[in-house]
């Protein structure tokens, strides 16, 4: 990078350290101007509206975790899985700064349903690490996590659960006027620079009124900084090589709304141009482009008061180039999806939603890399919802049927080296049964179960992969006659809140009767390490705890409002077949917080601590545990007529040198986790 670059970087991040500052002029004190609005940034996740359960209702019966507002903002990373990363029971699969996906409790890929506004994504991500979520966090107004009963009526792919990022491409409500946010940020591991802008506007009708929204993202990054290391090739480096990225999104969506409810339609394309740290003279050009539409017929004390619907198309293309240019492998994969759910009236204290999900997806990877064959994906369910909620108790049930086929197109007819063998397919039914309550023993004290019975039909990269993945510098050989995947959970919980107490305990386990892995099998192909898809049996158990306390006042902390939080969790996974350890399993993680308040400045010190990972498959090896520090101020700030945020992040203070267990073994050495970095941005909101 130029001196010239360097020093145009700088002053931005001066001009933006000087806002809070500029800014404090004009505010008279906590009581006026951004007091009115301020609230602290502290990840509250608690009640939310959980727009992932069909019924929407606060208090879901399921577990759920949701981020949004100033809490989001200055959680939000540059991937998904970056984002949530570090919640209780979650962490992400990590292939450098550019492909990350999220995972919960140990369940990654395509266990682990991915939603756009409830809707399914359309992209190659679970078929393999280095593919990138077509998400833009930047624009996202809110990330939820979702478990339980509902989760399962997203499909048998949400053994783990659902992630649903929600944002306004659709709007469902009237808009009055105009109204938006724009946000800038600068820095990081990777010298970042992003910015995102949103606009919602809207003639404020109830009735035939319309609502529209646009909103445009783009961000540029360097290759990721970190502590010296030595790769796994002997090179010593302070960089994480072939890691940059070049990504720009928008969309525009507009509905009419009218009094018993809404219907629209949105368009969005975003784009990635990133780095494969593997090899370095490749990179990945991806485009998503979707369309998608979605609406609401409210009929309040008829037979079925609310009836929804939404549909999209997608198409998902992205070039492997070669160093030389030369185009190596194309994916492309084309989708389409529609849902509808109808909640029927309650009957006495019962309240349900029942519904239907049709799903098209075509996939073809061409090039002389290609490692499967072109696919089509065809599904269909049947989906019920129930619950009841009487006093102290709630309880809901779930229930989905399906029907899944998937085709194999096999070996090209000039094919030179045949590979995939003759066209063919294979046949599914899975089924799914759920079962969540909750019982409130006081005010404060409540008790929750979950029991699930799951099943998952194999992917198409499960059953026919067969040839070298570049991406990941291995040989993956897939299984045509692989079953369904099986999974019996339960999951226990108990929460305790009052006067500013929290202390929330889960213990769970899942048990597989047939467990898809991926798994080396010791062996070489085409000079790279050999890896099958093969179906064992399994079990995942863990443990999650969280507790965070508001202080007292003291003489000492003047006007400043002090909080204190911590969250141990641990999962250990266990092939039964062999008692070997389930692979890129997150290993016992603890976190500390204090943070501190006026209503005006946020201020938190986090401490992570992550155990050794020493339970790992035969062929694998240990990732050593490490410890980050990090630091983060925030001003909420009142310029001119608008509200502002400006905050300030300080990650891994202490440089340390660390590697995530969750990374694929043929990558860890050669991507560490990011080095001592300042992060600053502002977000304005008008």
């Amino acid at each position: 990078m130029s001196l010239k670059t360097i020093n145009r970087h700088l002053a931005w991040a001066a001009a933006l350290a000087c806002l809070p500052c500029a800014a404090a002029w004009a505010d008279e004190g906590p009581g006026n101007g951004a007091g009115a609005n301020a609230g602290t940034p502290t990840e509250r996740l608690g009640a939310v509206l959980v727009t992932g359960n069909p019924l929407g209702e606060r208090e879901p019966v399921q577990a759920s975790q949701s981020l949004s507002g100033d809490a989001l903002t200055l959680r939000r990373g540059a991937t998904l899985g970056e984002s949530l990363d570090g919640l209780s029971g979650v962490s992400s699969s990590y292939f450098g700064p550019n492909s990350n996906r999220p995972v919960l409790r140990g369940l990654d890929g395509d266990r682990v349903r991915m939603l756009s506004n409830s809707g399914s994504s359309v992209d190659a991500s679970s078929l393999s690490f280095d593919h990138a979520v077509p998400l833009d966090p930047l624009v996202a107004e809110r990330i939820e996590v979702l478990r339980g009963a509902a989760s399962l009526l997203y499909g048998g792919s949400a053994i783990g659960g659902v992630v649903n990022t929600l944002d306004n491409r659709i709007p469902r409500q009237a808009q009055l006027g105009l109204s938006g946010a724009a946000e800038l940020r600068l820095g990081g591991a990777a010298d970042e620079r992003s910015g995102a802008v949103v606009l919602d506007g809207g003639d404020g009708a109830k009735n035939g009124g319309l609502a529209w929204h646009a909103d445009l993202a783009a961000r540029k990054a360097s290759d990721l900084r970190v502590p010296a290391f030595e790769d796994g090739e002997g090179l010593r480096g302070r960089h994480v090589r072939n890691s940059a990225s070049d990504s720009h999104g928008g969309a525009i969506g507009a509905s009419a709304i009218f009094s018993q409810g809404y219907a629209g339609v949105s368009l969005d394309d975003y784009r990635n141009d990133y780095g494969v740290t593997v090899e370095p003279d490749v990179s990945i050009h991806m485009q998503r482009q979707r369309l998608a539409t979605a609406g609401e017929w409210r009929t309040p004390g008829g037979l079925l008061p609310r009836l929804q619907w939404q549909a999209s198309r997608s198409l998902y293309e992205h070039r492997e180039i070669e160093g030389t240019g030369a185009v190596g492998t194309i994916f492309r994969s084309r989708g389409s999806d529609l849902r509808l759910e109808a909640e029927h009236a309650a009957i006495g204290l019962v309240r349900g939603v029942l519904g239907l999900q049709w799903e098209r997806s075509s996939f073809a990877a061409l090039g002389e890399e290609a490692l499967v064959p072109s696919t089509r994906t065809r599904s269909g369910a049947l989906f019920l919802l129930e619950q009841y909620r009487s006093g102290p108790l709630a309880l809901s049930a779930g229930l989905r049927r399906e029907s899944v086929k998937i085709d194999s197109a096999g070996d090209a007819a000039e094919a030179e080296t045949p590979r995939f063998g003759p066209a063919g397919g294979r046949s599914f039914a899975p089924r799914s049964l759920s079962f969540s309550g909750s019982y409130a023993l006081s005010p404060a004290l409540s008790l929750q179960a979950n029991l699930s019975d799951t099943q998952r039909a194999p992917m198409f990269y499960e059953l026919y992969a067969n040839g070298v993945h570049v991406a990941s510098g291995a040989f993956e050989r897939g299984d045509a006659n692989l079953g369904l995947e099986r999974a019996r959970g339960v999951d226990l919980g108990l929460k305790w809140e009052r006067d500013g107490t929290l202390l929330r305990a889960n213990v769970y386990q899942t048990r597989f009767a047939n467990y898809i892995a991926l798994d080396a099998t010791g062996q070489r192909v085409d000079d790279q390490p050999e890896y099958h898809y093969v179906g064992v049996p399994a079990r995942l158990r863990g443990f999650e705890l969280e507790a965070s306390k508001v202080l007292p006042r003291m003489a000492w902390s003047g006007r400043w409002q002090l909080t204190a939080a911590a969250q141990l969790d641990g999962v250990r996974g266990t092939n039964r077949a062999t008692g070997e350890a389930l692979p890129r399993l997150a290993p016992l993680r603890a976190g500390w917080s204090l943070e501190a308040s006026d209503g005006l400045w946020n201020g938190k010190l986090e401490l992570r601590q992550v155990a050794r990972q020493e339970r790992v498959p035969a062929l694998d090896t240990p990732t050593a545990g490490y410890a980050l520090l990090k630091f983060s101020l925030s001003r909420q700030l009142k310029l001119g007529a608008t509200d502002a945020l400006w905050y300030l992040k300080l990650d891994n203070l202490g440089n340390k040198l660390a590697y995530s267990a969750t990374t694929v073994a043929t990558l860890r050495e050669l991507s560490p986790l990011p080095g001592r970095s300042l992060h600053t941005g502002l977000q304005i909101r008008f």
